[in-house]
């Protein structure tokens, strides 16, 4: 296993992020985040400007890099550490095999919000399953896991695949969950709706006018709001 770009990039890391720390700014983002969160304070064009220079001159980085990065950055406690590990995983989402999937779920499943799950799901889990088709198998068990992080990211995760769009599966996972009753799912339904009405609004039209029924008014109200 190679440490080497992992070691570098997480000391540039905590300390260039640390430095940046602002205090007043992080209690205002913790407030925004319910105080679920400790933040460090920095703004995201300043962090995306930090994050350059974090990886400047470095190597492409191995599986194993990046899964100890993520893993790390997730045990620390300010919550723009998850954010370079998100984004770091987007922009190499090319490099790791199918076995990835396990250490995205644990991240899902992990100091879970929004925030952190739409990224990891959108991007992340929807680079590897159109990478490594067999993955797909993995989203049918997802789309009914007891955690809702892990069903919403199976909702989410071909939010931009536009034409690519498995359409049966992602009918299928919103009926199959029509009837959650948490907003985060209903919300997710909604908005993998919304976003595959882009590609094409009359499949989603044809689909609201069968299951709309069935879908909270959340989800259908989402669905709709473009067509």
């Amino acid at each position: 296993m190679t440490r080497a770009v992992a070691d570098e990039v997480l000391d540039r890391l905590v300390r260039s992020y640390r430095g940046a720390r602002d205090p007043e700014r992080a209690g205002q983002a913790a407030a925004y985040m319910r105080d679920q969160f400790a933040f460090l304070g920095i703004a995201s064009p300043a962090r995306r400007a930090l994050d350059r220079s974090v990886r400047a001159g470095l190597p492409r980085p191995t599986e194993d890099d990046l899964r100890a990065v993520a893993v790390t950055c997730w045990a620390l406690d300010e919550r723009e550490f998850q954010y370079f590990a998100c984004d770091w995983l987007r922009a190499q989402v090319k490099v790791p095999g199918p076995e990835f999937l396990a250490t995205v779920r644990t991240l899902i499943t992990t100091k879970s919000w929004w925030d952190t799950v739409d990224a990891l799901a959108t991007r992340v889990v929807g680079g590897l399953v159109a990478r490594h088709p067999q993955l797909r198998g993995e989203m049918d068990a997802w789309i009914v896991d007891d955690d809702m992080w892990v069903v919403r990211t199976a909702i989410l995760h071909q939010l931009h695949y536009g034409t690519a769009t498995d359409t049966a599966r992602l009918f299928g996972y919103c009926s199959r969950q029509a009837s959650h009753p948490d907003f985060f799912i209903r919300k997710a339904i909604g908005w993998a709706l919304r976003q595959y009405a882009r590609t094409d609004p009359d499949a989603i039209r044809a689909y609201l006018a069968t299951h709309g029924s069935e879908l909270s008014p959340l989800s259908v109200r989402e669905a709709a709001k473009h067509l």
